[in-house]
């Protein structure tokens, strides 16, 4: 299994020295992978709560994802740098996939890419993206991607995006294109997974809950004619440290260090093919000190 950690891209910790320190100390480490996510406002009066509750702090105060990777990259060699994730509806995949080929390219070779569709209709108003239509468009936003990547001279015509006839130079290094991970729920999307990514990247799921849906997603794998081992498993952790241990109804990889340990074994067990965790949320974590200590922590576990 491998281990990815998130770089200090938000809250009070996010800033030009903590970036590169936690980008090089990840390496130095032997971490397989460094991830950063997507938030683009923090709204004052929110029309979609965060999983029911109040949008975390941190969201205040967040850097551009892949601006954050580049700059990792120019301060690493080997790491794997990754998206998770980065929200379809607000691009146009024209532009994207130019910019994630220049950084695939400038990495030499390391970039991974997490997609997902969002969830705040503050940010969809923001950047005039349709919540009804996210599913279809995603659809063709990925044919897009797929197209410019694999062939030259590109061309696709859909509902959503055209893209004439045309030359679209560099070409990613990695071949056929950098891996595709999509964060993925309803039918609908796990069906898109199915088809069109090279991963799956659930994000806060129970060993038990991982498990069940891991199995789906391999039926649907089977049933659109793939391998089901050409979909990987990326699951993605926030963890919470705590000073004094949680009792028995504790949330998955909240408490102590040595119950974060439990939940660290027990992911271990089932085997993802990786595991991504992220102390931004976390009680104890505020500097880039936190960030260094908990990366540090965390390996010894692994």
């Amino acid at each position: 299994m491998k281990i990815g950690f998130f770089l200090p891209q938000m809250g009070p910790a996010a800033n030009v020295e903590s970036i590169t320190k936690v980008a090089k100390r990840a390496e130095e480490l032997k971490y397989d992978s460094v991830w950063v996510t997507e938030r683009l406002l923090y709204p004052t009066n929110p029309q979609t709560l965060y999983y029911g509750g109040p949008i975390p702090d941190p969201y205040k105060r967040v850097f551009d994802p892949l601006e954050t990777l580049t700059f990792a990259a120019a301060h690493t060699s080997r790491v794997a740098l990754g998206t998770s994730v980065l929200d379809i509806p607000f691009y146009n995949p024209v532009l994207l996939a130019r910019r994630l080929t220049t950084l695939d390219v400038l990495s030499g070779g390391r970039l991974r890419v997490g997609f997902g569709l969002g969830w705040s209709q503050d940010e969809y108003d923001a950047t005039g993206a349709n919540m009804k239509t996210r599913g279809r468009r995603a659809d063709e936003f990925l044919g897009v991607l797929l197209a410019i990547w694999t062939t030259d001279p590109a061309e696709f015509h859909g509902k959503y995006f055209q893209l004439p006839k045309s030359i679209i130079q560099p070409k990613p290094i990695q071949k056929p294109h950098p891996p595709i991970y999509l964060a993925a729920f309803s039918p609908a999307a796990m069906r898109r997974t199915a088809k069109l990514a090279d991963g799956w990247m659930p994000v806060g799921m129970t060993v038990e809950q991982l498990k069940s849906t891991s199995t789906q997603l391999r039926n649907i794998v089977k049933e659109v004619g793939r391998d089901p081992a050409s979909v990987k498993v990326i699951a993605r952790y926030n963890f919470a440290v705590t000073p004094q241990p949680h009792g028995k109804d504790r949330a998955f990889f909240s408490g102590t260090l040595a119950q974060i340990k439990e939940d660290v074994t027990a992911i271990k067990a089932y085997g993802p093919d990786e595991l991504i965790l992220d102390s931004t949320f976390s009680p104890d974590t505020h500097i880039e000190q936190d960030f260094l200590r908990n990366m540090e922590e965390i390996r010894k576990m692994l």
